[in-house]
């Protein structure tokens, strides 16, 4: 089953990662999915102005020692800011710097950013050349893009634009939604363009998919069905690490294993954990806010997630978590489970 994956010098030992995920994949989320299995992460998209201003938004672009190899992923309007933004990420020590084409938030397209520049080429091609101008040559730059902003064959014909001015411009890869951006997540994700632009731009490029990974076993079908290199992973393993540590068993060969669901005493391992995570990055209170959409996510693997839900969405801190946990994930409701589960993770900030 394939293996390895590069980005530029970057070694991947398996063909998926993490994608950035807003509102989701902070450092808690990206450590959680690592200890399952995950090779790579990508930040979800920050603005350029606010690193460059410094402040919040600098410090919550800092990285955690264990949170490598990372992609910094980026969203901006303007070439010289992008630019300087690209650069702070790639001062604080980020991997591989991403730019994001893709996102199709109203709001976002309204300020010119994201999926808006997949009808602007030329205003997309000159923020992709003053990145990869702004970044040291040894740090990969990426991209993630979507099929065009409509079905139309103009939008398609200003992606190509676009996907020909990345390999130009010395990309090392590039991640394709099968979407548009106008159908923001409805419908189908397109496999079937991401089939025809890997025959088109086969060995030019390495292309990553995008869209409709639900389960470990998505990943492989989409490698086999589109020819892609490798796979990112969305909204698919939010509350769902596990789904990494199923894709590596369906690689070493283990079918039940890959399709094996979480015991009682690992959904509620990870739930401490990325709890524990959170505080250490956020605090208790905004981490109590912010775990409340995690635990709807995780929800759905218990055996009765409506009410599990429910009693998530009305946590405010530890003490509550736990109080859930104690109520609906006791261990000793689990046959499987063992003693010594529940972990005390903690965050530590690189220089």
């Amino acid at each position: 089953m394939t293996g390895m994956t590069r980005i530029g010098k970057l070694q991947l030992d398996a063909p998926f990662f993490q994608a950035g995920l807003a509102g989701y994949s902070d450092a808690a989320m990206r450590l959680v999915a690592r200890r399952h299995g995950c090779p790579y992460a990508v930040t979800e998209a920050m603005l350029d102005q606010f690193l460059i201003r410094g402040g919040k938004g600098l410090r919550e672009a800092e990285l955690v020692d264990a949170d490598h190899p990372i992609a910094g992923q980026l969203m901006g309007s303007h070439p010289d800011d992008i630019a300087e933004g690209a650069q702070v990420l790639a001062g604080l020590g980020y991997d591989v710097i991403d730019i994001n084409l893709a996102c199709p938030v109203k709001k976002i397209r309204k300020k010119s950013r994201g999926g808006h520049l997949l009808q602007v080429p030329d205003e997309a091609i000159a923020i992709l050349a003053a990145v990869r101008d702004a970044v040291p040559a040894a740090i990969p730059c990426t991209v993630k893009l979507r099929r065009g902003t409509d079905d139309s064959s103009e939008a398609e014909a200003r992606f190509h634009q676009i996907f020909q001015a990345v390999i130009e411009l010395g990309y090392a890869a590039a991640t394709v939604h099968g979407r548009t951006v106008d159908q923001k997540y409805n419908g189908p994700s397109r496999w079937s363009f991401l089939k025809d632009l890997v025959a088109r731009y086969r060995g030019r490029i390495p292309i990553f998919g995008s869209g409709d990974i639900w389960q470990a076993s998505d990943i492989f079908t989409m490698i086999e069905q589109t020819g892609v290199q490798a796979v990112s992973v969305a909204r698919g393993c939010i509350g769902n690490p596990w789904v990494f540590a199923q894709a590596r068993a369906l690689m070493a060969g283990d079918a039940e294993g890959g399709r094996r669901p979480p015991t009682v005493a690992e959904q509620r391992a990870v739930l401490l954990e990325h709890f524990d995570l959170s505080v250490g990055l956020h605090g208790e209170r905004r981490a109590g806010m912010m775990m409340r959409k995690f635990g709807i996510k995780f929800s759905r693997h218990h055996h009765d997630p409506d009410v599990v839900a429910k009693a998530f969405i009305a946590v405010k801190n530890l003490a509550d978590w736990r109080g859930v946990l104690d109520d609906h994930y006791a261990i000793d409701s689990d046959p499987t489970a063992t003693a010594g589960t529940e972990p005390c993770a903690s965050l530590e900030l690189s220089a």
